[in-house]
């Protein structure tokens, strides 16, 4: 795979359509659907889903502040 080719460890799909954020992770020459990121410690993709979603009826900056109090309160946990 290409991926491994390069050394990619994680990878994401956005499917734009359904607004919804697939993550794969790269194990042993094949790829793993993960829910959170192992790239980014704590990040659960269902946030990204859920960011993506607003994004349809929100403009950016209101997205960018409910997706950096996400980020916040999950640092704290």
């Amino acid at each position: 795979m290409l991926y491994e080719d390069v050394g990619i460890a994680e990878y994401w799909i956005v499917n734009v359509a359904t607004a919804e954020v697939l993550a794969y992770q790269i194990s042993d020459r094949g790829s793993l659907r993960i829910d959170a990121s192992q790239m980014f410690p704590g990040l659960e993709i269902a946030v990204l889903d859920q960011a993506l979603q607003q994004s349809r009826t929100h403009n950016q900056s209101k997205v960018g502040v409910w997706l950096m109090t996400q980020f916040q309160s999950s640092t704290r946990s």
